[in-house]
């Protein structure tokens, strides 16, 4: 058989082509034959379409966010003091684990170490010891919550950022190459510590590969020699799933924030990465706007009918919980999921190309899920043909027949009097039920360069 060569494609062709709102980070990583994993091994990633990241650390006992050590140049004696004094109190990563299942989550994203260099586990290779194990709580968090998503079946995913603040070398690598390199060292150390012991994690999650706060996690590859430092992962965890913010490309994109996704489907695996909240922390900050339900829902089927996932993360307080209205939202996602998660979990995007704000399509197997986001503006519509025979129509959480015409001009349907899209319940979704498969379009692999 022919070996296919990826298709090398500009971040410029990315946005003309798919007219898409998305903003994908490190673009044009590093390449390393053998080191992607297969379509087959991200198998489990691509059905489960929702996780749910945490963001919790020393940051946290001040409430201003992940990055108040360096915004607010806080002393180094003066911050790292304050690792005494995180201590959760009645706290039980177990909470945790049960409100990502409530949300209907299947995986979990855990922060371990932030770019302020504290490490939630006993960490043998952290410089200086800094470290819960060593400080106030006495605590191995990263074991805890391990355990905690394993009980409740679900995936276990890291987050590590190699940068660290606390180094000089990390602002001036090559005036101080040195230092740096004690940094880098820590990375190596430290990564392969979080995927040997604990089991072999589901997910590698990097943030902060870029140095000197400039470039990019690609613009400096050069020094932390992603290929080098994921092929050890692959050594102790051949089907770790990771993602691209090392310097190496990944096995996924990343699209980071609470922007709104339009466009096209996207043709490689991705994940939109963003805050339940309002996104201007991702760390707590006891007054962050809790966003809309209906929000929330419409953005997870516009990235779900984009053939992505959806990360939505929470930081917990101090004390690692979250306010009630944060806890309600969850639940609320969930309960959509209990009654609609058919036409989410286990899918693909398509067949059909979204109509920005309109509607979007999943599909599994011999089934079509329409979801229409405007039932006004979705009326009259024609759809193009499947190009296979629709035996029924019909809504999904009522099994109420749908009326539909398949001809040559394409496909028609007349959603029932009376149905229509609310905040409530934002999102309208229509099952096509079909004589056979959903065709599917050969897959290519494609490259996005990040050159414009």
């Amino acid at each position: 058989m022919e070996k296919k060569i990826p298709r090398e494609m500009t971040g410029a062709e990315l946005k003309s082509m798919l007219k898409s709102s998305i903003n994908f980070k490190s673009l044009g990583g590093v390449k390393v034959p053998g080191l992607k994993l297969k379509p087959e091994q991200m198998q489990w990633w691509r059905d489960a379409k929702i996780g749910m990241f945490v963001h919790w650390g020393l940051y946290s006992l001040l409430g201003r966010g992940e990055w108040v050590r360096f915004n607010e140049q806080i002393p180094k004696e003066e911050y790292e003091g304050l690792a005494m004094e995180f201590s959760p109190q009645n706290f039980s990563t177990d909470e945790w684990a049960q409100m990502a299942v409530e949300m209907g989550a299947k995986y979990m994203v855990m922060v371990t170490r932030h770019h302020d260099g504290f490490a939630l586990w006993d960490s043998a290779g952290s410089y200086e010891q800094f470290t819960t194990a060593k400080t106030g709580s006495r605590r191995d968090f990263v074991a805890e919550y391990t355990e905690s998503c394993r009980k409740a079946g679900l995936r276990v995913g890291y987050y590590y950022s190699p940068m660290d603040w606390r180094f000089p070398g990390y602002f001036d690598p090559e005036g101080l190459p040195e230092n740096a390199a004690l940094m880098k060292k820590q990375c190596y150390d430290q990564v392969e510590e979080l995927v040997t012991r604990y089991g072999k994690p589901d997910i590698l999650w990097y943030d902060g590969g870029w140095l000197a706060h400039k470039g990019s996690d690609t613009s400096s590859a050069w020094f932390w020699e992603p290929g080098k430092l994921n092929a050890m992962v692959r050594s102790h965890s051949p089907e770790t799933v990771i993602n691209p913010r090392s310097g190496w490309e990944g096995d996924f994109y990343c699209d980071e924030g609470s922007h709104e996704i339009q466009g096209k489907i996207i043709p490689v695996p991705w994940e939109k990465n963003m805050c339940l909240c309002s996104g201007s922390s991702w760390g707590w900050m006891a007054d962050d706007p809790v966003s809309d339900f209906d929000w929330l829902i419409r953005m997870l089927v516009n990235v779900v009918c984009r053939d992505g996932n959806l990360l939505l993360n929470i930081g917990p307080d101090r004390n690692g919980k979250v306010s009630e209205e944060i806890h309600q939202r969850i639940r609320q996602i969930g309960d959509w999921l209990s009654r609609y998660g058919e036409s989410i979990y286990n899918t693909r995007g398509g067949p059909f190309e979204p109509e920005d704000e309109v509607y979007g399509t999943t599909f599994r197997e011999n089934r079509i899920y329409l979801h229409i986001l405007d039932t006004a503006a979705f009326a009259g519509r024609r759809l193009p043909d499947p190009g296979v025979r629709i035996r029924r129509c019909y809504l999904l959480g009522t099994e109420e027949d749908v009326p539909f015409e398949q001809g040559e001009e394409g496909l028609r349907i007349t959603l029932p009097q009376g149905i229509k899209t609310t905040p409530q319940d934002p999102d309208c979704i229509v099952v096509l039920e079909l004589d056979g498969k959903v065709p599917q379009k050969e897959e290519n692999e494609v490259y996005f360069t990040g050159k414009e």
